[in-house]
């Protein structure tokens, strides 16, 4: 066995879960076929459910530094300024939800963060290794390597994108729509002449489609995306990229000085039929395909990882039986739908960037390892399945408390018990506005797992669900 998790892919995802993995101590190892990692901007932002996520993991601090927030959108006009667009419904932060807007880092930014980390904790991303084929057994499976060589895990996850080599492998189709027919231009650049405190938007005119610059938090550059009608042919050339700012705008295409990276796409939304085949799990992108207009896409996947790598260790050193793993495409499929439909809601301008987007409100309360005790709650009450808010206990901040690996009892306004509790971490103290009154066991994911009126039965609970 060369390795207890193989990771395909070293995108927001593969890392991620690189990272949990990492710090739970587990052999893992993630493979990217390229020779670097991804040098471009096309994710670009993170919504404030993801930054909790950053926090739990040792990241949020760099992320924060590295980045800044969206500016206002501004319309122009025959080169004139014809007014602001805002581009998120304002959030005001709370004691519950301390990060409250989305934070733009550049994705080439963010997976050097991440990448930083990983390696900080002893993991490592070997490139140059790219997946063609996958075979498993009973009691592993094997990854084949375009170089020949075979790496054997005891578990695999493919976050290797959308085109991903190893869904094709096992033959899991995606169901999907195409969200709008015509291709997108996006480029990293850098300009003259043009002020960073705006989010540049130029409405299509007669014979040309839209045109946004946006400054790129952190960096010199800025993203230019440029829409085109169907069946156009995009041309991602430097000169090809400088041509379409200039005919779309006031720009001059010699203030367009470098382009930097440069892709193209057609947006679509995408579901895979599965998120689990055997031993091998599919995880962001190969899982599932948003339109960039929601944001969402890149959160959801960074949220994939997240949820399965809690259960990765806890099956690989035998305190939970294999069938937990089955809860990762219960969970995460439903909400990965969700998602996709509110990205392509966004794309089509049918519904605001708002509290959706910020996915604060995901949860798993129909999940088979979700269990609620106190028959009839509030509506709007706190109730398990639900996201574990943040807060102050008897002194302890709640993210403080759940930082790390461990589960999390809260007794509030009720006993907890006084014995040593092993891996499950003890805060006391009184109700608690967010929670209100009893004992709440929150997941090393941080959602309410279980929740009674006193703690009495929490142990029941992790037995239930085949922890021990």
């Amino acid at each position: 066995m060369d390795t207890d998790v193989l990771i395909v892919g070293a995108g927001p995802a593969g890392l991620t879960l690189g990272i949990d993995l990492a710090r739970r101590g587990v052999d893992a190892l993630v493979v990217e076929r390229a020779q670097a990692l991804f040098p471009g901007s096309r994710g670009k932002g993170f919504q404030p459910r993801t930054m909790e996520v950053f926090d739990d993991l040792g990241v949020v601090d760099a992320i924060h530094a590295a980045g800044g927030t969206y500016p206002i959108g501004m319309i122009w006009k025959n080169g004139e300024r014809v007014g602001e667009h805002h581009m998120f419904d304002p959030a005001e932060p709370s004691e519950d939800s301390p990060y409250n807007r989305a934070w733009m880092v550049p994705q080439w930014r963010t997976q050097e963060i991440l990448a930083a980390r990983l390696a900080e904790l002893g993991g490592e991303v070997a490139f140059d290794h790219e997946v063609v084929g996958v075979s498993q057994d009973d009691e592993s499976v094997t990854a084949h390597l375009a170089s020949g060589r075979t790496v054997r895990a005891r578990y695999l996850v493919a976050a290797d994108g959308g085109r991903s080599a190893v869904r094709r492998a096992l033959g899991v189709g995606m169901t999907g729509e195409t969200v709008d027919p015509g291709p997108t231009l996006v480029a990293d650049v850098r300009i003259n002449g043009l002020d960073r405190d705006n989010w540049h938007v130029f409405p299509p005119r007669e014979g040309d489609d839209l045109l946004a610059v946006c400054p790129l938090a952190g960096t010199e550059d800025f993203q230019v995306m440029a829409r085109f009608p169907e069946g156009a042919d995009v041309d991602t050339s430097p000169d090809g990229v400088r041509e379409v700012v200039a005919e779309r705008s006031h720009i001059a295409a010699e203030d367009v000085t470098e382009v930097r990276w440069t892709s193209d796409f057609r947006p679509r939304a995408a579901l895979a039929d599965r998120f689990r085949s055997g031993r091998v799990f599919l995880a962001g992108d190969a899982a599932h395909v948003h339109s960039p207009a929601g944001g969402q896409g890149l959160n959801t996947s960074v949220q994939d990882a997240y949820n399965l790598g809690w259960k990765l260790d806890a099956v690989l050193t035998g305190s939970a039986p294999a069938t937990l793993l089955d809860s990762y495409e219960e969970e995460r499929r439903p909400v990965a739908a969700e998602m996709l439909a509110l990205s392509t809601a966004v794309h089509r301008g049918e519904v605001r960037r708002g509290a959706a987007t910020r996915q604060l409100g995901i949860g798993y309360r129909d999940s088979s390892l979700t269990v609620e005790t106190r028959g009839a709650v509030d509506e709007g009450a706190l109730r398990a399945g639900d996201r574990a808010p943040d807060g102050r206990v008897a002194g302890v901040r709640l993210f403080d408390a759940f930082r790390g690996p461990h589960w999390t009892l809260l007794a509030l306004g009720t006993d907890a018990p006084a014995e040593d509790l092993g891996a499950v971490r003890v805060v006391r103290g009184p109700a608690h506005g967010a929670y209100g009154t009893g004992a709440f066991l929150v997941r090393p994911d941080g959602y309410v797992g279980w929740a009674a009126g006193t703690a009495d039965g929490f142990a029941e609970y992790l037995s239930r669900i085949g922890l021990r």
